[in-house]
């Protein structure tokens, strides 16, 4: 029996799911991220623990591996894949600065033209001191993958797309060339594809075939829409994780860097959609986990808040509003922990309501059905909330773990 193992690192930590070729979880592991880590150091021991924790009997039944990575964490490394300085994540705005000269580079509204594109990062780490000594820039998945496979310089189209690869194409356009970046940029496959066998002696160390394929991988998000069970244009997923993303299944590709809106490849369809700064971290800075369930408990769905907030951590937001400098707005503070709880649980479902209101004016599928990934999906309240104001039926993913989206591609290795 074939078994296929997805590994994803995410907002708040790494996951790793084996699946068999039906598609049942057979082992799930996890690794959570230390506060105040080295990144590096921090992605590779998760890789190395999550690769650890798998049961000895299912390592030598694993056919193949992909792995997904927060979109546009980038880093730059040498020849010898060894990173020349620190990763910019995710969510790092600094990349905002070379914005004016990127809109006289690419297309009107190109999903580029963001502060936290990987492109824009990109320029912007063209500064550095070491930035000499860089041979290639690598997505957080294309470099835990060469941990693996031991290859340079590959990715795949989910994660390029925000260096401003043309999906539909299938190349790097014109004007990105003419850029004439003096560094290699990946060599892009589709998700999924076949990349190369485990290194000799990582599949020693763990137990693994000295035959598993490793497979190009995605982006969480993506991973998490494809663990989702939605496969018609109208369905959407949205992920409740630290952060908050919208995906929709459109038959028209949706593209405005104003909003902060793009659009991935998925077979013959379009996932278009977005990311918010808003999410569960904040919840998790004024909450712990276990009054976040007491409290929504006490909540009363069906009872309007008068609160009206912007929860974010830092200033800046990507969508449904992109401004770098967007201030949080979380006041006045009301006397009530609950009312506080309430007054953001739904801030955050109508910045949710606004994203698809958005995406459907800009030309997507109109919205038939909600799945929900994340950690929030547990919270029965803020699903009911959710429900008021996106007026479709809000459910639970089918699986709630991007690891499993991501098994799911390693799964389809051998259709390449």
């Amino acid at each position: 029996m074939s078994l296929f193992l997805g590994v994803d690192f995410g907002t708040s930590g790494a996951r790793a799911v084996v699946i068999d070729e039906e598609g049942v979880i057979l082992a799930q592991m996890r690794h959570p991220w230390q506060n105040g880590a080295d990144w590096l150091i921090c992605w590779q021991e998760a890789l190395w623990s999550l690769l650890a924790q798998i049961p000895g009997q299912l390592r030598s039944g694993i056919d193949a591996i992909a792995i997904n990575g927060t979109s546009s964490t980038i880093l730059l490394t040498d020849s010898a894949g060894r990173p020349v300085d620190f990763p910019l994540l995710y969510n790092d705005p600094r990349g905002g600065t070379m914005l004016e000269f990127l809109k006289t580079a690419a297309p009107p509204k190109h999903t580029v033209l963001s502060a936290t594109s990987s492109l824009a990062k990109l320029l912007w780490m063209e500064g550095l001191p070491n930035f000499p000594q860089a041979k290639y820039l690598l997505h957080q998945a294309d470099w835990l993958a060469f941990l693996l496979h031991g290859q340079l310089g590959i990715s795949d189209y989910h994660n390029a797309l925000k260096l401003g690869y043309d999906v539909e194409q299938l190349c790097y356009p014109q004007w990105l060339e003419q850029l004439q970046i003096p560094i290699q940029l990946p060599t892009v496959l589709a998700p999924g594809a076949p990349i190369g066998e485990l290194q000799p002696e990582i599949a020693s160390k763990f137990g693994l075939r000295r035959d598993c394929v490793v497979c190009a991988g995605t982006t969480d998000s993506i991973a998490a829409f494809l663990a989702s069970g939605a496969k018609l244009p109208g369905e959407a997923v949205t992920s409740l994780g630290s952060t908050l993303v919208l995906k929709l299944l459109s038959r028209t590709r949706v593209e405005d860097a104003r909003y902060g809106i793009y659009s991935h490849r998925l077979g013959d369809l379009w996932l278009t959609g977005g990311a918010s700064n808003t999410g569960g971290a904040v919840l998790r800075k004024f909450f712990t986990d276990e009054e976040l369930r007491q409290l929504s408990q006490e909540i009363d769905p069906a009872q309007a808040s008068n609160l009206d907030y912007y929860p974010l951590l830092t200033p800046g937001d990507r969508f449904p509003i992109n401004d770098p400098h967007l201030p949080p707005k979380l006041d006045p503070h009301p006397d009530t922990p609950r009312e506080f709880l309430h007054g953001l649980l739904e801030s955050m479902a109508r910045i949710e309501a606004q994203g698809y209101e958005l995406l459907q004016q800009l030309g997507a599928d109109q919205l038939t059905h909600v799945y929900t990934a994340g950690g929030g999906a547990a919270n029965s309240t803020w699903t009911a909330i959710r429900t008021k104001y996106l007026k479709v039926p809000v459910v639970p993913s089918v699986q709630t773990e991007a690891a499993y989206g991501t098994a799911l591609l390693a799964r389809g290795y051998h259709l390449y």
